[in-house]
């Protein structure tokens, strides 16, 4: 056969430079190749399935085929004869097994129809299942009609997948999600969205049926009705019969030598590569892939045959066409699967059109059925990737560099010098030493060098690489060592800095192109839709002049307009009227029942044949024209120049500008609506509007209301003109037509009466829409009749038409004055525009606000640069006039930095070359900058108005150029193709980067999705597996991944440079959460890399996690460029596919409700747990200091990241603790104050959570100290680094609102991230803010709680700890007999008083072992011997054990009496506990117990004397001390005093004091200047952080007066006693800069 399916599911004709066939031959060449299709198929099913190795990216499963197919399989085809073959042709029940498919040649197909890893993605918004292929008849006509169920959008396909271009690629933006009908009935909708045309699932065809119709198309009556052997198909040759009317006579083709297209080499669906190509891909892979044996497909169009019957409910291919056919997987858009065919590969060259004079079809590829802007994107990726030679280093490393993080230059951290460990292939050891962090990482390798190599002058340092160790990156040489993520994170976790030395000529290149690798265009992107010569062969197939064949060509066209999404045309019905008129045929006949006697006038029937001929044929020619892409042959016109302010002369076109007609179309008809509608609702209208900027242009205008009305298929048909009075002259070039579908409910339908009277509103149905002017700039309102889809319908809107091409051509630019000859602005208007400039945003901005940034827009220009987004929100028009200024003003315009920029991105400015200059400004970015904000650019692709833009060229480039930007955007847009609106869009520019980005690096992405794959099928299965058969499932499915790592390593979705190369299955579990997730332990590919934890989890959207990571990840770096580093976890996480995967795992780290369930479930309320858990993995005192100062650093910065996102949800297993004191936060389910609710009430209550445990750790106690007031600084310094970001984190979340986050929807989610940052407020008043925050978080009772409720929830009977976990939670490691030696005695020696830091008693246990002369002496307090005996009774639940000593004591517990009673019981519980049985006293955990800990080292012999570090001062009488930390500033005649903190204050009988804070500007006699601060509770370490302000004061003024502080303690039963004070001469200020210091308090006196 010459035909394979192609991506679309059409046939391709393979010219071959033969001369014409014969039909003998034909017939012969037809028998040898069947006879090798059933060699090769029973060859295939005789092969085991694992046998077989995928020859494409993408594993398509196999199905199995219903019985009720097999109704044919049982005719020999090949004993047929050709009479025979006819007869079976005209048998009315042939095929009716057969599914009725829409074929989706004439639907808008994907660019990147598969990929790799990816789904094949269809548009359709249907289930494979949900085509009825019942065709069944009506009771008023004779004629079955093709019906389908359309499947609910909610809940069962929250993603539905229209998504088709219209009108040349112009998207006709997205169809909009039907509403359920208690849902309300108005929504808000993106602003701009993409086409939403409809693809229907792909036909199923059974390759026995494909031999019966590829033998029924050889045979004499196929032939003789209007084909002739020159244009067989199965001859592969070029002509073809067409549905044009009056055909002129074929001549015998000859066909010319073929050309190569010049866009031969791109494929934007890479799977569908040269045999050749698959070759190479495969043997980089590691494995010789091999063809699966390729079969003729079935033609998809074959099904338009088939009239009434039961077909089947399976789509999926068969196994014989596994390599050709893929089976949608069920994804977010599961509603759109269906079987989709894809080629192999063959590489067809077209013909230009001077070579087909005979070619009857010619005409539907005249250029008005055309989609050039698929030609014009392929120019763009051609000359993209020429721009990237192979050979160029610099852009085709074939590694991963290392990505960067800048930090502030100079100073702090930079200066630190650290341990380096590089290995080196010449020498066994490897080279140490140590370096500043500054240095850069070319000094490094030539002080490396100089180890090996005696001569450097020989040595060229460039052509050497430090590759990390234990990852597949490199360092990037040009920059320091310092600012590499690697080795940042080295510095946080206190690992050692391990690296590689490399030359260059030796460092694997596993990831580059080469010019063998170059893919080439494959007729899917251009379209090579020789299928709809196949529209014209089905047709003229049933036009046999007999009287019994009339009805079968009746069906024939309804079958053909139900594929054309049941359009049917006033044409088609006008036609199918006169054709039965002709032959006298009553309408309610049976077909079965038409037994003419006679034949009717053959020239009356022809005539009317060629009338239904030429209606058919403006059908699908109309369709190609709003649907589908351009043919391969087809040479794209030069496109017309019209930016430079007028049309080229000569044209056939005009000036929109200079046109003087209004808006104004006709609504005809929306045809293919669910059948449900029919029911539901009575009266349907339209609502059209007109935008620009997301905004209307105009009042919406409303159509007439209207039934349902039926033909063939029922649809709704309004036929009314509608009129917008405004010039299409003034119109943007950017301009969109929006219709929306409302539906009044049919009140006789519905329930109750009083249901009746709720939902009398019309119920909003679907949204459509259209941009008036093409990527040419060619006015689409001259089209015609247009067609787009509203839902699951076709709307067909009857524009006017024009002779000639109405062109938009933009006013020449107005002059700009320069800079200088501006006027001065008034003082008091220049504060005004200052102060509206410097806003975060335009929240809150008024229309006066508006008009004074666009009057005064030159002086924003001037003064205010980075204002131009605001100025531009503010043009008060964006007509064509307009533009002059507006673009004017945007070429003028200083460039902006990047971060800016990005906010020119947004849907609120849909002007192209507003949005192509904000990519020439982000171009400036680097590539480890731009990788931070690629979600956000993904996204920006939705706002284009067409496909070929500027930002996904940009975007394409720096992929090609950097294999870290490639791989994320490989995953972001594999994500976003699931997108039901603009999913088709996305396929394209993945296609494209799968085109550019070499084929080594498609085997590495094609691999890591295979292993999501299997890793979400082994998730899925043991989530749904219970209780024991859970570990069975998941051991099963690790063997399978086993296998798989056992043909290959691959890098891990997360990161290009993790490398696994297997499973540590014995290490690999599940969490006992609801979505229990996987827990994996991937063995490491490098032998120096550590063992990579992950987590696989399935049933969540991750997307928000995603999100949420990358603002956290950003505020990191803005922190750390700021010289401030927080020590921020930043763990990575990806989404792999509809609610599935993968998180990085941080290693040694805990949830702090493990932590605290050790101290009991009430554990939440205690203060200790967190503090005792980080001093057993740091028992030295430096080592625990260490992670204390990480916990305060750690803890400030998650406590500002949280609030601003408003990351809710927050219990005890949300927050997690690693062992170096690093407290961070996952699951970020809930974001931007969505909290979690509990009934009617928030289970978030607090600001953030800051609870009493962790304030024991900052405090390094029970009491405050001044390590509160650094957590307190570090807060406040870190919420105001952030808030001087505002404007980037807005405009970033603002373009995430179209992702589909749940969460994230709209300006009110934008709103809460407004509020948390406060941007319109100083630093003072910010610091102010969050520090009540912090009071309220600590004094919070509802966060403690929270913990508790959840406890009690995740209560579960577990035993001991697993392996993994420590026995006992103050030794870190388990020991045993056999280590330590067996015990022969132990008892309570003593006890003693120690203060860590606060008081209690520990007992001193001496032990004598065996083999030992001299005894052991351990410290154990009483809760650890109670922790001891709980977990003895929980492993020896049947043992008597002795009983323990009874923990309730009356009265104060640490006190000597009580623990001098308790040291004899204690004594007397360990006497009769090492008389118990051997299995008890011989166990693991009492041998734990009594293992020597560091402190029992550091303690031994007993002379440490017990340490008090803060002991109660005795009564002092008139001392005084402490320090005082005051922020000293002045503006607007104002004098600012902030109290900020105190610290070490004494009081007069050594108890903590109620200190607060008086002040007075002296000289005052009469004390009006006095000013206070609140009072803080028992504390010698206040923390105030309060303004104190005296207004109206002059500089002159001030610098006469001094500002007296007192410090004073308020007592309830006696007066107030005074702690400390100072005066300061506020001369001595320098009061035009603010001033923070710290005083010493003195006996100063006071009023």
């Amino acid at each position: 056969m010459a035909q394979i399916s192609s991506g679309n599911g059409f046939k391709m004709d393979v010219p071959q430079p033969k001369g014409v066939v014969g039909k003998e031959e034909a017939l012969r060449m037809e028998e040898e190749a069947l006879a090798k299709l059933q060699r090769e198929k029973r060859q295939t099913l005789s092969a085991s399935p694992s046998s077989l190795p995928e020859k494409d990216l993408i594993v398509f499963p196999e199905t199995k085929k219903q019985a009720d197919q097999d109704k044919f399989r049982d005719i020999d085809v090949e004993k047929l004869t050709n009479e025979e073959l006819e007869k079976l042709l005209l048998d009315e029940n042939f095929g009716t097994n057969s599914k009725v498919s829409r074929p989706s040649s004439l639907l808008g197909f994907n660019l990147s129809a598969s990929y790799p890893g990816g789904h094949p993605c269809s548009s359709s918004p249907f289930q494979s299942s949900q085509w009825t292929p019942v065709l069944s008849t009506s009771s008023n006509s004779s004629v079955s009609t093709p019906t389908h169920q359309p499947s609910p959008m909610f809940p069962s396909a929250p993603f539905p997948k229209p998504g088709t271009f219209q009108n040349g690629f112009t998207p006709t933006m997205s169809t909009f999600i039907p509403l359920q009908a208690q849902q309300p009935p108005f929504i808000a909708f993106p602003a701009i969205q993409s086409a939403a045309g409809m693809v229907f699932p792909q036909p199923a065809m059974d390759p026995e049926m494909a031999k019966l119709f590829d033998k029924i198309a050889s045979t004499s009556e196929y032939l003789k009705n209007g084909r002739s052997a020159s244009t067989d198909l199965d001859s592969s040759q070029v002509g073809t019969a067409s549905l044009a009317p009056n055909p002129p006579p074929q001549q015998p083709a000859v066909m010319e030598p073929s050309s190569i297209s010049r866009f031969d080499w791109l494929d934007l669906d890479p799977l569908t590569k040269r045999k050749a190509e698959n070759e190479e891909a495969s043997l980089a892979s590691g494995g010789a892939a091999q063809t699966v044996p390729g079969v003729a497909a079935g033609d998809p169009w074959d099904a338009v045959l088939e009239t009434e019957g039961s077909g089947s409910s399976s789509s999926s291919p068969p196994l014989e066409v596994k390599a050709s056919l893929s089976l949608r997987s069920q994804h977010r858009r599961a509603s759109a699967g269906a079987a989709v065919t894809r080629s192999h590969s063959l590489n067809i060259p077209g013909t230009s059109s001077q070579h087909k004079p005979n070619n009857q079809n010619a005409a539907l590829e005249e250029p008005d059925a055309q989609n050039l802007e698929v030609v014009a994107f392929c120019e763009d990726v051609a000359a993209l990737r020429s721009s990237f030679p192979h050979d160029d280093m610099s852009t085709n490393p074939g590694f991963v560099l290392s990505p960067v993080i800048t930090q502030r230059d100079g100073g702090g951290d930079n200066s630190c010098s650290v341990k380096v460990s590089i290995e080196i292939s010449e020498s066994q050891q490897p080279v140490t030493f140590t370096c500043d962090v500054s240095s850069p990482v070319e000094l490094l390798i030539s002080q490396t060098l100089c180890w090996v190599h005696d001569d450097l002058d020989q040595v060229d340092f460039s052509s050497y690489l430090l590759k990390v160790c234990g990852q597949e990156e490199v360092l990037q040489n040009k920059h320091s060592l310092g600012s590499h993520e690697y080795v940042q994170n080295c510095r946080k976790w206190e690992n050692e800095i391990t690296l590689q030395l490399l030359s260059r000529s030796t460092m694997r290149r596993d990831l580059a192109r080469s010019v063998s690798q170059s893919i080439k265009l494959t007729h899917e992107l251009m379209g090579e839709f020789q299928s709809t010569k196949l529209v014209t062969e089905l047709f003229l197939l049933g036009t046999v002049i007999r009287k019994h064949t009339v009805d079968r060509v009746v069906q024939t066209v309804k079958n053909l307009c139900c594929a054309l999404d049941e359009v049917e045309t006033q044409d088609i019905t006008e036609a199918i009227k006169r054709l039965r008129h002709s032959i006298n045929l009553p309408r309610t006949r049976s077909p079965k029942a038409i037994k003419s006697p006679k034949m009717a006038d053959n020239s009356i029937l022809e005539q009317h044949m060629a009338l239904l001929t030429q209606a058919v044929y403006n059908l699908a020619k109309l369709y190609l024209c709003s649907f589908c892409l351009p043919s391969a042959a087809f040479c794209s016109p030069s496109l017309p120049q019209a930016a430079d302010g007028e049309a080229e002369e000569g044209s056939s076109s005009k000036e929109a500008s200079g046109t003087t007609d209004h808006l104004q179309f006709t609504l005809f008809a929306l045809h293919g609506i669910p059948a449900n509608w029919v029911s539901s609702y009575e009266k349907y209208f339209l609502m059209c509007s007109l935008t620009h900027n997301g905004k209307n242009l105009f009042k919406p205008v409303q159509s007439k209301r209207v039934g349902t009305y039926k033909s063939f298929f029922y649809h709704i048909k309004w036929d009314e003109l509608i009129n917008f009075p405004i010039a299409i002259a003034v119109l943007p070039l950017e301009s969109i037509l929006s219709l929306t579908l409302f539906g009044v409910l049919n009140q006789s339908a519905s329930g109750s009466p009083d249901s009746n009277k709720q939902r009398k509103a019309p119920e909003m149905l679907g949204k459509v829409s259209m941009p008036l002017f093409d990527f040419r700039r060619t006015c689409s309102y001259y089209r015609g009749i247009n067609w787009s889809h509203i839902y699951l319908c076709c709307c067909q809107v009857d524009f006017p038409n024009s002779a000639v091409d109405v062109l938009y051509v933009g006013p020449k630019e107005a002059p700009s004055p320069e800079p200088s000859t501006l006027e001065e602005l008034d003082p008091d208007l220049r504060r005004k525009l200052e102060k509206i400039c410097s806003r975060a945003s335009n929240f809150g901005l008024k229309r006066a606000d508006h008009q004074t940034l666009w009057d005064h827009r030159l002086h924003c220009r001037r003064d205010h640069p980075s204002s131009l987004p605001k100025v531009l929100a503010s043009a008060p028009s964006w007509d064509w006039a307009s533009m002059a200024h507006i673009h004017s003003l945007l070429h003028h315009w200083p460039p902006l930095p990047p971060v800016i920029a990005l906010e020119l991105l947004d849907s609120k400015f849909a002007d192209t070359e507003v949005r192509s200059v904000a990519v020439s400004w982000i171009e400036k970015s680097s590539d480890d900058e731009l990788a931070g904000y690629l979600p956000q650019l993904v996204q920006a692709l939705k706002f284009e108005c067409h496909l070929k833009n500027a930002l996904v060229v940009f975007m394409l480039s720096r992929a090609q150029g950097n294999i870290n930007i490639a791989h994320y955007l490989y995953w972001l847009l594999k994500d976003a193709v699931q997108d039901p609106a603009w999913g088709q869009r996305y396929e394209r520019v993945l296609g494209a980067l799968l085109c550019l980005c070499g084929a080594k690096l498609r085997v590495e992405l094609d691999k890591q999705t295979q292993l999501v794959t299997l890793l979400g099928a082994v998730a899925e299965r043991v989530k749904q597996a219970g209780g024991s058969a859970r570990q069975v499932a998941l051991q099963e499915g690790l063997e399978n991944v086993q296998n798989f790592f056992q043909r290959n390593t691959c890098r891990l979705p997360l990161s290009p440079s993790l490398v696994a190369k297997g499973l540590n299955i014995k290490a690999c579990s599940f969490f006992s959460s609801n979505a229990v997730p996987l827990k994996l332990a991937l063995v490491n590919a490098d032998p120096m890399g550590e063992e990579i934890n992950v987590m696989f989890k399935v049933g969540e959207d991750l997307r928000q996690d995603m999100l949420a990571l990358q603002m956290i990840r950003i505020m990191d770096r803005i922190w750390l460029q700021e010289g401030l580093d927080l020590r921020i976890v930043n763990f990575k996480c990806i989404s792999t596919d509809n609610n599935k995967g993968m998180v990085e795992l941080v290693p040694s780290s805990d949830t702090l409700r493990k932590i605290q369930v050790e101290y009991g479930v009430t554990g939440s309320f205690k203060d200790k747990p967190l503090a005792e858990w980080l001093r057993k993995y740091n028992p030295a005192e430096d080592e625990y200091e260490k992670a204390s100062e990480n916990f305060i650093y750690s803890c400030a910065g998650c406590c500002v990241a949280t609030y601003v996102l408003g990351i809710c949800d927050r219990h005890n297993d949300n927050i997690m603790l690693r062992s170096t004191g690093h407290m961070f936060h996952i699951d970020f389910g809930k974001f931007l104050g969505h909290a979690q609710m509990f009934g009617s009430f928030k289970r978030d209550r607090a600001p953030f959570v800051l609870t009493s445990d962790m304030a024991y750790v900052i405090n390094g106690g029970e009491r405050p100290t001044s390590r509160f007031q650094l957590f307190v600084d570090l807060c406040c310094q870190a919420y105001n680094l952030i808030r001087k970001h505002s404007g980037l984190f807005l405009n970033l979340l603002s373009l995430m609102t179209s992702s589909g986050l749940p969460e994230l929807t709209g300006s009110q989610d934008l709103k809460y991230v407004f509020d948390a940052l406060q941007p319109h407020n100083t630093d003072a008043e910010a610091t102010i803010f969050f520090t009540r925050l912090i009071e309220t978080s600590l004094g919070s009772v509802a966060t403690k709680f929270n913990f508790f409720i959840h406890n009690l929830a995740q209560l579960r009977f577990s035993g001991l700890p697993a392996n993994d976990e420590p026995i006992l939670s103050f030794s870190p490691k388990t020991y045993t007999l056999k280590q330590e030696g067996r015990i022969l005695h132990a008892s309570i020696f003593s006890f003693q008083k120690r203060y860590n830091p606060d008081k209690h008693y520990t007992y001193v246990v001496r032990i004598l072992r065996e083999g030992q002369s001299e005894p052991q002496f351990v410290f154990r307090t009483f809760d650890e011997f109670q922790e001891l005996h709980n977990k003895l009774t929980i492993l020896f639940p049947l043992w008597k054990l002795p009983c323990f000593p009874n923990k309730m004591v009356l009265g104060r517990t640490h006190i000597k009496e009580v623990a001098a009673k308790r040291k004899l019981e204690l004594n007397n519980y360990v006497h009769n506990l090492m008389r118990s049985s051997t299995e008890v006293t011989q166990c693991d955990l009492i041998y734990t117990f009594f293992h020597p800990i560091a402190r029992d080292e550091k303690t031994e012999g007993f002379d440490a004397t017990p340490r008090a570090p803060e002991p109660p001062l005795s009564p002092t009488s008139g001392r005084v001390e402490g320090e005082v930390k005051l922020s000293i500033s002045y503006r607007n005649s104002t004098l600012f005093i902030m109290v900020m903190h105190i610290r070490d204050l004494v009081s007069e009988d050594g108890t903590d004091p109620n200190p607060y804070v008086k002040t007075y500007l002296l000289p005052d006699p009469h004390k009006t200047s006095k000013r206070k601060t609140k009072i803080s509770r028992k504390t010698r370490n206040p923390t105030f952080n309060e303004m104190l302000v005296y207004s109206g004061y002059s500089k002159e003024t001030l610098a006469l007066r001094e500002l007296q502080l007192s410090v004073l303690s308020a007592e309830s039963l006696r007066e107030n006693y005074f702690l400390g004070g100072i005066t300061l001469r506020l001369k001595d200020f320098d009061l035009s800069k603010e001033t923070v210091k710290w005083y010493k308090l003195t006996a100063v006196p006071y009023f």
